[in-house]
C-alpha cells in the first residue's frame, strides 16, 4: 500500500500502523509514503526495487468500482488465486492524473462521499483487514 505525502496527524499514523499490523497476520503488507504519483507508478512497475516485482496497481478513485466488504474480500481472493501482488495507492488531495488512471490495473472507490486522503487511507486499511477476516472466517466481521 502506498500513498502520496507525509502523514500530518499522529492518530492517522497510529491507526494505519495498527491495521497494517493486523493485516500482516494474513498477508505480506507494507505502508509506503511516497513523494508523488510518479513514484507510485515506478513502484508498481518494479523500477528502483531490489526484487523488481511488478504489481497490479489499484488506485483509490471516486470513479472506481464500489464493493461491499464481502465484494472486496472476493476481489482479494481472486488476486491471491492468480498470485497477483496488488499495490493499493492513495493519491494526494488532488487525486490522480488521467495518465495514472489509464495505467492502473483497477480503480476502487470507497463511496460517493469525498474523504480527506488521510482518512481514506484508514478506511482502506480497515476494509482490507475486514476482507481478510471474511476470507479466513474470523469473527471480526461478524461483530458489525
Amino acid at each position: 500500500m502506498a500513498w502520496v505525502g507525509k502523514t500530518k496527524e499522529p492518530a492517522i499514523e497510529a491507526l494505519t500502523a495498527e491495521y497494517l499490523r493486523r493485516i500482516s497476520r494474513f498477508a505480506e503488507v507494507e505502508g509506503i509514503p511516497l513523494k508523488d504519483e510518479v513514484a507510485i507508478l515506478a513502484l508498481a512497475s518494479g523500477k528502483g526495487q531490489q526484487k523488481k516485482e511488478r504489481y497490479q496497481l489499484v488506485l483509490l478513485d471516486s470513479r472506481g468500482k464500489q464493493f461491499s466488504s464481502e465484494g472486496l474480500a472476493e476481489f482479494l481472493e481472486h488476486a491471491q488465486v492468480k498470485a497477483t501482488p496488488l499495490l493499493f495507492a492513495i493519491g494526494s488531495s488532488d487525486g490522480f492524473s488521467d495518465e495514472t488512471r489509464r495505467r492502473a490495473g483497477f480503480m476502487l472507490s470507497l463511496g460517493k462521499m469525498t474523504l480527506p486522503h488521510e482518512l481514506a487511507r484508514v478506511v482502506l486499511v480497515e476494509q482490507l483487514y475486514r476482507a481478510f477476516t471474511i476470507l479466513k472466517r474470523h469473527p471480526y466481521h461478524l461483530g458489525h
